[in-house]
């Protein structure tokens, strides 16, 4: 069955803290609008831009307020693999059904490198694990044979995402590994489709925290083989998925654009990254405001 997590993003007070009754909003947000799940401190979630001590406090404070109600994964990947550790660890006493770890994203390490990097993590902790490929972030793809051996020799090592402009690598992954037990999500939106039809888990996409109703409402048509609908769906979701490249760090603007569905939250980012030109957000609402026009447009089938 398809499935889309969401990487929530985190609204943060005027100190650059998260502000905890602004994240309950997002919350309550994304799981009355049928979401799967949701993965906290993921790039949208701006992990690297705050201490792992208060990391470690917001994904406490989340997994209580989440209560159980949807799937829950932890971004655990830190610079320095101790602390990669110490954090996982930390989250596996916390109720998070996975954590998701990136390999240290400054230098480009070899395939060699990524399989000692997991290979060691999946021996040092006890949590579920899904790889993070990220190669405009890492520097480096993780190729087919380097999933392959992991997914094999570690059952904790049970899926991964992968963020790739290309998406026949994902396809390639699917058909080499047993996607009964390793699941593979595409990092971005507009590639849920193939990632289906080669039995894929589905997406975890930032579009999730702007219009969760439009994408639960996807997945659902697509678990029921309601292919007009899933297909016109997919082409919302992949007309949205412009707001990508029109800004450095889509965070800040996807904060903007859920205080123009209503939500009563900050959109602070944490320096550099606090501010999107007024042309971009006006361009971006009206984008928004077409979508939906023509989502609230649609009949389904009971």
């Amino acid at each position: 069955m398809a499935e889309v997590i969401v990487p929530a993003v985190t609204i943060f007070d005027k100190d650059g803290k998260p502000d905890l009754k602004g994240n309950e909003k997002v919350i309550d947000f994304l799981i009355d609008n049928g979401v799967d799940g949701i993965l906290v401190m993921g790039s949208n979630g701006e992990f690297p831009n705050i201490s792992n001590e208060m990391r470690l406090n917001y994904l406490n404070f989340y997994q209580q307020y989440v209560d159980s109600r949807v799937k829950l994964i932890a971004g655990t990947g830190c610079m320095n693999y101790a602390d990669t550790v110490a954090m996982t660890k930390a989250v596996s006493q916390m109720n998070f059904d996975a954590v998701l770890v990136i390999e240290p994203y400054y230098f480009a390490m070899s395939q060699e490198e990524i399989f000692l990097y997991y290979d060691r993590l999946a021996n040092d902790v006890l949590n579920k694990i899904l790889i993070y490929n990220f190669p405009a972030r890492s520097g480096v793809s993780i190729d087919l044979n380097t999933i392959k051996r992991l997914s094999e020799e570690h059952p904790n090592i049970v899926g991964m995402k992968d963020s790739i402009v290309t998406p026949t690598h994902t396809s390639m992954i699917l058909h080499a590994v047993d996607t009964t037990k390793f699941k593979v999500y595409s990092g971005f939106d507009d590639q849920f489709l193939l990632n289906i039809s080669n039995g894929g888990q589905g997406c975890i996409g930032a579009l999730a925290n702007i219009v969760p109703d439009i994408w639960s409402k996807l997945i659902l048509s697509a678990n029921k083989h309601d292919f007009n609908n899933t297909f016109y769906l997919a082409g919302l979701i992949n007309r949205l998925s412009q707001l990508y490249s029109w800004v450095s760090n889509p965070a800040v603007l996807i904060k903007q654009l859920m205080i123009h569905r209503g939500l009563s939250i900050q959109s602070t980012g944490i320096f550099p990254f606090e501010l999107v030109d007024q042309k971009t957000l006006q361009r971006s609402e009206d984008l928004l405001d077409e979508i939906l026009r023509e989502f609230h447009q649609i009949t389904f089938n009971a």
